[in-house]
């Protein structure tokens, strides 16, 4: 029987600790519920989660590490991860380990019981494990450990019980007293194969239907085929649910509930006064009038949450079953070229549906530079859900190929601007080193969980930086200054692109919001080639008020403005060629 000593657990705080990818979140989800908070680790821009739980009678703060390999840090994650794990407080580690990949997490265990600190090792996918013929002796691993070990299920809540008797131990003083660990790495892993050959067995299974997915879906010859059916089915599946949701059910409340009822509360005051027209704008047209409550509600509530919540749970699903990884690495060639790896798909994935989310899912990226990259390559290399919605609108009357000029140009745009980016930021590429999880069934209450999570991001961090838009264009208009940016862009609207000069204040609405721009395109009767100009140009110059804003706070002014005054020069540039070429359509 393993020896125990005597401790006095003064930590109320439980760090998840372990690998990429081997469950951690979804532990921390069963762990704290809904009771959690997102931040950033000061100096960073990776996430790690904090969130709150109640064990063995005792209220813990919950914080999930970001994963790591290694306290050797490599890159930014784990260099958060030992900041949190090495500081003064000795926290209690929930050492999160795969039970499918067994001898490759115990390196990190081993570093993480030489930390003097509490630890239960919670081997998850226990589910799994047994399902693909492995075995491991819980109790055997227990004793080569000397640290509590934890047959777990995260997505069941299997082994929960077991895991909050452990924390009464901890309270009660008596902890196993963990086995001398070796230095260096060598030695490390050869007492590894020890362990494993002690505790641990295999059998042959028969390969399953889940076997057999992992295959297709992770050969180049047959992956990229099916990625690019997953693509279109998320990009089909997005634009149905997104729609649907404004059409039937966000518009009408919005038109026939909360427009009646701030228009009443605000019938006191005479048309056309500061606090009136501040509060309401000068058309009753919600997306037209830049009023606080008609565009500054309209446009987070009515037009971009209903592409967020369909996207995120897209995303959420793909997640949870374990596919995402797969995709990063179909796609990372392509990406290397133009400056990022694999895990740049995410944020242009998001993208999709809106560029709000997916300028801040570019935290995952590990370099600055990386970020930079991915969120110019976002807004440019095609447009989102809306403008699509719009684009294929407007151009219907007419042959498929002006469609196809439209989406095509707007590719090439963005990826030579792209680039050009990566060979002016300086630096290189990190290789794409990542976790293959096996396929699971996704948990819906944690899909539920993680959803619920990101829409309070968005709704705590994009909606204020949109308001907060709003009012200042409605000033500038208020101010006539508005107009003075309209007479300053006329020349190019009218020599480069070869468009009337009356869709300049149709390029200035589409900062705000550009569908809406797009649509309005309509009353000026223009040719299908000049349509095909002007839908480039307005999904290219600059982007959208909300990702302006969200961008500004995730990139900062100076990266914000090389972006942005890259992306007008391409849109330029692009628009203007359209205008020479459009004759050949």
């Amino acid at each position: 029987m393993a020896s125990s000593i005597s401790v006095k657990v003064k930590s109320r705080r439980i760090m998840l600790a372990g690998n990429p990818n081997v469950g951690k979140s979804v532990v921390f989800s069963r762990l704290t519920g809904l009771e959690v908070i997102s931040s950033n680790y000061p100096g960073t821009t990776v996430e790690y989660t904090a969130g709150n739980t109640i064990l063995a009678g005792e209220r813990f703060s919950v914080v999930d590490v970001p994963g790591a390999y290694s306290h050797a840090a490599t890159n930014k994650a784990e260099e958060v991860a030992v900041s949190l794990l090495t500081g003064e407080d000795k926290a209690i580690i929930l050492n999160v380990v795969d039970a499918t990949n067994l001898e490759r997490n115990l390196f990190y265990t081993l570093e993480l019981t030489g930390l003097g600190a509490p630890i239960v090792i919670l081997l998850n996918k226990w589910d799994i494990a047994r399902r693909r013929g492995v075995s491991i002796d819980s109790a055997a691993l227990e004793r080569q450990l000397g640290v509590r070990v934890i047959p777990f299920v995260a997505t069941t809540g299997e082994g929960l019980s077991d895991l909050k008797r452990a924390i009464e131990q901890f309270n009660s003083g008596r902890l196993p007293a963990p086995a001398p660990v070796p230095d260096g790495p060598d030695e490390k892993w050869k007492l590894i194969g020890r362990i494993s050959a002690g505790c641990q067995k295999i059998e042959h299974k028969h390969a399953t239907l889940l076997d057999r997915l992992e295959d297709i879906t992770s050969s180049p010859s047959t992956g990229l085929p099916f990625a690019a059916a997953v693509m279109l089915a998320v990009f089909w599946a997005i634009r149905f649910t997104g729609e649907g949701l404004i059409n039937h059910l966000l518009d009408p409340l919005f038109q026939q509930m909360w427009l009646p009822l701030a228009k009443s509360a605000l019938a006191g005051l005479a048309d056309g006064t500061f606090l009136k027209t501040l509060m309401l704008g000068s058309t009753p047209v919600p997306m037209e009038s830049f009023g606080l409550l008609t565009t500054g509600l309209y446009i987070p509530f009515v037009t971009v949450l209903p592409y967020i919540v369909s996207f995120y749970a897209a995303l959420g699903l793909l997640e949870d079953i374990g596919y995402l990884p797969r995709l990063a690495i179909m796609l990372d060639s392509y990406m290397h070229r133009l400056g990022l790896h694999g895990y740049g798909t995410i944020p242009l994935m998001l993208g999709l549906g809106c560029k709000v989310p997916a300028i801040l899912a570019a935290r995952v990226l590990e370099t600055p530079r990386e970020r930079v990259i991915a969120t110019a390559l976002t807004l440019s290399l095609a447009p989102c859900m809306p403008q699509t919605a719009m684009i294929m609108s407007i151009l219907s009357p007419y042959p498929l190929k002006y469609t196809l000029a439209v989406f095509g140009a707007i590719a090439a745009a963005g990826t030579a601007s792209s680039l050009l980016l990566s060979r002016l930021l300086k630096g290189e590429t990190p290789e794409l080193f990542l976790e293959i999880p096996p396929y699971q069934s996704p948990c819906v209450p944690i899909l539920a969980k993680k959803l619920y999570f990101r829409l309070r991001e968005f709704l705590s961090e994009a909606v204020p930086m949109i308001i907060l838009g709003v009012l200042a264009i409605n000033l500038l208009d208020m101010t006539g200054v508005l107009g003075k940016v309209s007479s300053f862009f006329k020349p190019a609207v009218t020599g480069l692109l070869g468009l009337p000069a009356e869709t300049v204040s149709v390029m200035v609405l589409g900062f705000l919001r550009k569908d809406v721009s797009i649509a309005m395109l309509t009353p000026f009767a223009l040719s299908p080639g000049s349509l095909v100009v002007a839908s480039v140009f307005l999904s290219l110059y600059l982007p959208c008020l909300g990702s302006f804003m969200v961008m500004l706070r995730e990139l900062g002014a100076k990266d914000t403005a090389r972006v942005t005054a890259l992306n007008f020069t391409a849109a330029l540039l692009f628009s203007s060629a359209l205008n020479l070429l459009i004759i050949f359509l």
